[in-house]
């Protein structure tokens, strides 16, 4: 009887265990570990980054095409279908990682090959650190000799400063953007070259004596060439009169960016928008002029709070003191969460002379606000432009935005998050930052006319960001345009204005629009989700901020649980062009 039941059991221990387990074990698929997927694709675009880190080098632009396509084609052979919500936006924020990535190789190419005709000797210093990565072994005489012709080469590629008018106008004319440009290249050949000679020298004594000279000129020629080229051609000598030099990417690049960033709009629907922005901002900023007694001269309005500068040696103390006002009235408001060790862990320094440059006003970088200030080295005029530009009421709405609630909580948070963000974009990062600055305006922290105008002047700094960049970009408006617009609409300095056009065209072409349509897109979804009733104010910002710096359509998405596909594109169309 015993010796039954055994037998029983064990025929039901067999046919539990084939339902348990595949017939062929060699052709199951285990479910897909997305995650895993994208630790993956990290490490080895880091790996390949790290490896080939040769600026300028089509070697390893070509290494890093040939990886972002080998993913690309793994991507397709994930089912899409069968990933939950969380894995599908992963998936879509990593073809748009891929995508940029391919963008950017391509037009890494159109540049190098502007500056071709300027560095010939580009691919010999480049063959040499490549052979270096390789363990090739090489000559001493040949390539001694190499290095030697170099100098001849660089003093053939430069116009004497002599030479008379006829051999200047024989010259093919440079662009001093492509000048500039081509600066910062031969510095950065220079750097290969010391970094290949440093390997070699003193390890290898036969090395030592055929090209200690040798470099040691080469870096003396390579170093002069680029001041010719910066200095000479491009105008660039470190003074405030500099040329603002940039280049403009066109419509077509504009289109693909705006496609990658999942933007639905064209670049003129942008500028449209910006000009409706800041069309409402004139009719505000003509009311709070009214109220503070100055009739319809927003000019007298403007220069009356710029006027209210703060005290030398005193800007530390009125950013603190607002800081701490502004992260008050956020928890007053149960307007979101602040973690206390966020609150704790912030610290302040001032922006240098040099800096003030590029970045006139305040920026937030690691746990830092870095503010702009006079300096008793300045001259007089720029001292009283940094300290209007940064005046007392301009204070709360600037502080905000880099602290909090703005990016130095928006950060914390992200550096929290539970899984990577394979593709992160400039329209959450800075749109967060101007929204937060529009939430405390709709919640009344702006208290008196002053402070309104202070933060709308920023407000209208934002709308006009979008305009003159893009305009610029699609070739509609110069750089000197470009400052004037935003001392004529806006009422910066004019140290302010042409520091800020300098920024705009160092920084990426889309950079700028992303303050204005990031905060619009929030405000967006802001509407329809708290708006609604769906969510308080605290937990739908709690939520927007759990997802990290990804498209706002793809949060929206989530949020309200829209469908998905693997084609998935921007079509939300968050802002009614036509009313």
């Amino acid at each position: 009887m015993a010796s039954s039941f055994l037998k029983i059991l064990a025929l039901l221990f067999i046919a539990l265990t084939m339902h348990a387990y595949p017939e062929n074990p060699e052709n199951a698929k285990p479910p897909l570990d997305f995650a895993r997927l994208l630790k993956s694709y990290r490490a080895d675009s880091e790996t390949v980054n790290l490896f080939y880190n040769l600026r300028g080098s089509e070697v390893c632009l070509s290494r890093q095409e040939k990886l972002q396509n080998e993913w690309q084609q793994r991507l397709l052979t994930v089912n899409f279908a069968q990933l939950n919500t969380q894995q599908q936006i992963q998936y879509l924020l990593l073809r748009q990682q891929i995508s940029s990535c391919l963008s950017d190789i391509e037009r890494s190419r159109a540049l190098l090959q502007e500056t071709a005709s300027l560095l010939p000797f580009r691919q010999m210093i480049q063959d040499l650190e490549i052979a270096q990565w390789r363990k090739e072994s090489f000559s001493n005489p040949l390539i001694a000799s190499k290095i030697s012709s170099l100098v001849e080469t660089i003093s053939k590629l430069k116009i004497p400063a002599d030479a008379d008018k006829k051999a200047r106008a024989s010259t093919p004319k440079i662009a001093p953007t492509t000048a500039k440009r081509a600066a910062e290249e031969v510095e950065a050949l220079k750097l290969n070259l010391q970094s290949w000679f440093d390997f070699y020298n003193g390890y290898q004594p036969e090395f030592s004596w055929w090209m200690k000279k040798p470099h040691e000129e080469a870096s003396t020629a390579l170093q002069e060439y680029a001041k010719y080229l910066r200095e000479e051609v491009a105008g660039i000598k470190g003074k405030d009169e500099d040329p603002l030099l940039g280049t403009p990417v066109g419509a077509p690049m504009i289109a693909r960016l705006l496609d990658e960033e999942m933007i639905p709009y064209s670049a003129q629907e942008l500028i449209t928008i910006a000009e409706k922005e800041l069309s409402w901002c004139v009719a505000e900023r003509a009311k709070l002029t009214q109220e503070m007694g100055l009739g319809k001269d927003w000019k007298a309005a403007i220069e009356k709070i710029k006027s209210n500068y703060v005290p030398p040696g005193q800007q530390d103390i009125v950013v603190t003191e607002t800081a701490r006002a502004a992260t008050q009235f956020v928890k007053d408001k149960h307007l979101l969460t602040i973690p206390p060790l966020c609150e704790e862990t912030w610290r302040l320094t001032m922006t240098s002379p040099e800096s003030q440059k590029n970045i006139p006003y305040a920026a937030y970088s690691g746990n830092q606000v870095t503010v702009a200030y006079a300096r008793e080295e300045m001259k007089q005029e720029d001292k009283l432009m940094s300290m209007r530009g940064n005046s007392r009421h301009f204070m709360p709405n600037v502080i905000a935005h880099e602290l909090i609630p703005g990016h130095h909580l928006q950060l914390f948070l992200a550096a929290r998050l539970p899984q990577e963000v394979p593709f992160e974009t400039i329209f959450f990062i800075e749109g967060w930052g101007l929204y937060c600055e529009t939430l405390l305006w709709d919640h009344g922290y702006f208290k008196s006319p002053e402070d309104r105008l202070g933060s709308l002047f920023w407000r209208m700094h934002r709308c006009a960001r979008v305009i003159v960049t893009l305009k610029y970009h699609l070739g509609l408006m110069k750089p000197t345009e470009m400052v004037d617009f935003l001392i004529n609409h806006v009422g910066h300095e004019r140290l302010g204005a042409t520091s800020e056009v300098r920024r705009y065209l160092d920084s990426a072409p889309l950079y700028q629009c992303s303050y204005l349509i990031g905060a619009l897109q929030l405000r967006a979804l802001h509407q329809e989700i708290v708006g609604s009733g769906k969510m308080s104010d605290q937990l739908f910002h709690d939520t927007v901020l759990s997802y990290g710096a990804i498209p706002v359509e793809l949060i929206r998405a989530n949020m309200l649980n829209l469908p998905l596909t693997r084609e998935t594109k921007a079509s939300w169309l968050f802002y009614p062009l036509k009313k």
